[in-house]
């Protein structure tokens, strides 16, 4: 399950910071970071070959981001045709209500707008949707900043403290906010990659075929949304990596 880690601002005319780990299954084919749907000018993304959707997507001139977590939800009734989520991160930067159906499986979608960021959730059975407050949070396969999450109950307040540290310093002098919370996301990548509080995981051990395959990081703000992209170099495992901007 996809985890993503933020910063959220006290005030809206300041930078909403997210470094977001995308898992999927390795053999599911996905495009890079890029302006990957000529129908959407303007929309970059990391899209799914398979069925044309979006992990994440930008629109940098509407200050618009989206992020797309699976959540663990009942089964699609029987009888029902499910529906690809891939298409709710293009709605959200676009401006589109997200108004799923029980042919919709759960999920968790970070949704940041210019004024500020909400988590909209979808059980497969009752949406909700939540502003997130000023401070640094995390969200998996539950709800914000849920306890029933290892990962965010091991690796929460050090990315909290890594944060403070960063805007505590004078970044012409520090290493930049991503150099931060990526040396924390090394630290924790030293636990078994099937540990519960793993955040780089390989899921296949415990009956899931999803790996960490990718990580963006991002910043929304006054000026925009600019977004960088890396890739493990093996699946489920933490390697030095160059963040690059869209191609």
């Amino acid at each position: 399950m996809c985890t993503v880690i933020m910063r959220v601002p006290e005030l809206p005319d300041e930078t909403v910071r997210i470094l977001a780990v995308r898992d999927e299954d390795a053999d599911r084919p996905w495009l890079p970071l890029a302006a990957s749907w000529p129908e959407r000018p303007g929309v970059v993304g990391v899209r799914d070959v398979r069925a044309g959707g979006a992990w994440l997507a930008a629109d940098a001139s509407a200050r618009r981001l989206a992020i797309l977590l699976n959540r663990h939800s009942p089964e699609v009734p029987d009888g029902i045709a499910p529906i690809s989520r891939g298409g709710i991160a293009l709605q959200a930067v676009a401006g589109k209500p997200i108004a799923p159906t029980e042919a919709v499986p759960g999920f968790n979608l970070v949704d940041v707008r210019p004024d500020g960021v909400r988590i909209i959730t979808w059980d497969g059975t009752t949406r909700t949707e939540v502003a997130v407050p000023p401070g640094v949070h995390m969200i998996a396969h539950h709800d914000l900043d849920d306890a029933r999450s290892a990962r965010i109950v091991a690796w929460h307040d050090t990315f909290a403290r890594a944060a403070a540290e960063w805007d505590a310093d004078d970044p012409a002098d520090a290493p930049s906010w991503e150099e931060s919370w990526l040396a924390v996301l090394a630290r924790s990548a030293q636990l078994d990659p099937t540990d519960e509080r793993a955040i780089i995981r390989d899921n296949r051990p415990l009956g899931y075929p999803t790996q960490s395959l990718l990580l963006c990081t991002a910043e929304v703000g006054p000026d925009g949304v600019a977004v960088e992209y890396a890739e493990l170099a093996h699946p489920g495992r933490w390697s030095p990596i160059t963040l690059v901007p869209p191609a």
